[in-house]
């Protein structure tokens, strides 16, 4: 089949972010209901997903509820149209394995090609790292015949990593940073982000390359002494972070955290840099650079990263 005669339907966001990147908009019949990037996409596309769950109107403690009861009861926080996917009639339908809390699950993918869509194939994405983002990458371009253009986007993607890497490899001083991935409870990094925060030129604390985000607790972070508090709460947008700050209460010997007490927290937007294994997560490890290193790399603008107070009980 021809590239330009190739149907994609895209159940993650992070697949739909590569397809376009690649220069394949035009082949996508389907989306998901989150997938906002490049931002004309979400109203050209149709959605295929809807969730049970709304950010706009949960606290972090209630979302982690509501996905812990859903998925221990073998449920899903997500709704897949599968008639809507039958009309798309896909050739190429691009999911993961890798997080139940992220898409719809396999399993419900799988067994709807089979019955509506049995000519489909189905490619399960399942990266840890920034070099498995890559290999995604890689991958999509070959299902898609255009394996040149994925090399010149991963080429320049690299380029951009060693740019920022050539100049923290060696810096002496790496400020403590912690990773918040949730609020309440709270989640210390996992997967590709401890890499961004080395190439960033920080020394991650609590997180491990390549290993899943675990749940930890507000009396470790304090133990650790982060000099750097980052707030990423997973599919958060920064104005999500900023509304849920609001409702979180922090311990208060927080208050005695050298991020703190420096004024060094900040939120960024975690769909765009840090949970979508994407091209994005490289801007991500560029903004960590300002905030770390801003002697070197310059003060991150608005866009890009705010500064904020945390609420104490």
């Amino acid at each position: 089949m021809q590239e330009n005669e190739l149907k994609i339907a895209s159940l993650l966001p992070s697949t739909t972010e590569i397809v376009c990147a690649l220069g394949l908009e035009k082949n996508l019949v389907g989306i998901t209901h989150e997938c906002d990037f490049p931002s004309a996409i979400a109203d050209k596309k149709p959605h295929l997903t809807a969730s049970r769950i709304s950010h706009e109107t949960m606290s972090s403690r209630e979302i982690d509820h509501a996905v812990r009861s859903n998925l221990d009861g073998h449920g899903s926080i997500y709704d897949l149209n599968e008639k809507l996917l039958e009309q798309l009639k896909p050739d190429l339908i691009l999911t993961q394995e890798l997080c139940e809390v992220c898409a719809v699950s396999y399993k419900t993918v799988e067994k709807a090609a089979k019955i509506f869509v049995s000519d489909a194939k189905v490619v399960s994405l399942e990266p840890n790292t920034i070099a498995d983002i890559f290999d995604n990458i890689k991958t999509i371009g070959e299902l898609c015949g255009v394996s040149e253009t994925a090399e010149k986007v991963i080429a320049d993607l690299q380029n951009r990593l060693d740019r920022v890497r050539a100049k923290t490899e060696n810096l002496e001083k790496r400020p403590k940073a912690f990773m918040l991935e949730w609020l309440e409870p709270p989640f210390a990094p996992g997967h590709w982000t401890p890499e961004q925060v080395e190439i960033a030129g920080g020394d991650c604390l609590l997180g491990t390359a390549g290993e899943k985000s675990q749940t930890t607790t507000y009396e470790a972070i304090f133990e650790s002494k982060p000099e750097i508090l980052v707030l990423i709460p997973c599919g958060y947008y920064t104005h999500d972070i900023l509304r849920q700050l609001e409702l979180t209460k922090f311990p208060s010997d927080w208050r005695e955290l050298p991020a703190v007490k420096n004024d060094n927290v900040w939120a960024l937007d975690a769909s765009a840099y840090f949970s979508r294994p994407a091209p994005r997560v490289v801007d991500g490890a560029e903004i960590l650079a300002k905030i770390f290193h801003a002697e070197i790399f310059g003060e991150p603008n608005e866009k890009e990263a705010v500064r904020v107070k945390i609420n104490f009980t």
